[in-house]
């Protein structure tokens, strides 16, 4: 009788306006949190040209995310603090609450939506090659998978696991930081390195010996978004509000376009490509 008494006084707790178990209130909100501190912590990767690139010389910070992270704190009348991280780093430093999200081009990829969510699409770039201008046996796309060739890509990008899929005759060259591709192209110890948009942009504008090949069709046309530790959503929520508001009134173009990235720019709010495989 005392057992049915206890039961029937429990169920009447849960069902009375405004209950809320424990562990559904002890979620934090992630916006609230970031709010009531006034600040936004964003990982960005400070190598990524055209995306988050930290000039080596003046320490300034450039590209498109930097400035779409500037106006979403303008947005929610919060300021911007910029946390150093990487590919490599991406996951760890999200899901140990290092940062509030990442906003370096992350690729939406199925390995990494199993840890991590992502707004919007708001880019989208294929894979490229870089190769040298002089000496090269890497003229055109058809001249990468070939028997004696080594193909350099970064750990953690991308790249490395649709390389590892596509080479079947070629050599897959893994670099890791502190090393980087281009060194190993330019050196030639490796033949070309595979790349997307905005970095091939980088060693066009950077360097007088890179060479940009691309795909005569589409290769791996990738999304490109920003990442959140999986969880409460209402950052996330807020950011792809503030995305769909700067793609229609055309903020987001010409961010784009003052980083030569608006031939790779997604205005469409709803936009999704299936090509993430």
């Amino acid at each position: 009788m005392h057992h049915f008494r206890f039961l029937k006084s429990l169920l009447l707790t849960l069902l009375l306006p405004g209950y809320l178990p424990l562990a559904a209130s002890a979620v934090p909100d992630r916006l609230q949190r970031v709010l009531d501190a006034k600040q936004l912590r964003v990982c960005i990767w400070p190598d990524y040209y055209g995306i988050t690139y930290r000039n080596p010389k003046t320490r300034e910070l450039r590209g498109i995310d930097i400035d779409i992270a500037i106006a979403l704190g303008q947005e929610l009348q919060v300021g911007i603090v910029h946390v150093d991280s990487s590919f490599p780093a991406l996951v760890e430093n999200l899901l140990a609450d290092k940062c509030d999200i990442a906003m370096h081009a992350v690729g939406v990829t199925p390995e990494r939506s199993t840890k991590l969510v992502f707004s919007q699409t708001y880019l989208r770039s294929d894979i490229l090659a870089v190769t040298t201008t002089i000496g090269s046996t890497v003229k055109s796309w058809s001249d990468i998978d070939q028997p004696g060739r080594i193909i350099a890509v970064q750990v953690g990008t991308v790249m490395e696991p649709v390389m590892r899929r596509t080479l079947t005759q070629a050599s897959l060259m893994l670099v890791k930081p502190p090393m980087k591709r281009e060194n190993e192209v330019e050196s030639g110890r490796a033949d070309a390195f595979m790349t997307d948009f905005p970095y091939s942009q980088r060693m066009l504008d950077l360097t007088t010996w890179a060479r940009v090949v691309a795909s005569p069709q589409p290769f791996h046309l990738t999304d490109y978004a920003f990442a959140f530790a999986p969880g409460e959503p209402s950052l996330l929520n807020r950011v792809n509000q503030f995305l769909t508001t700067i793609k229609a009134d055309r903020r987001l173009l010409r961010f784009a376009q003052d980083h030569k990235l608006e031939s790779i720019v997604v205005l469409d709010a709803g936009d999704r490509a299936a090509a993430t495989d």
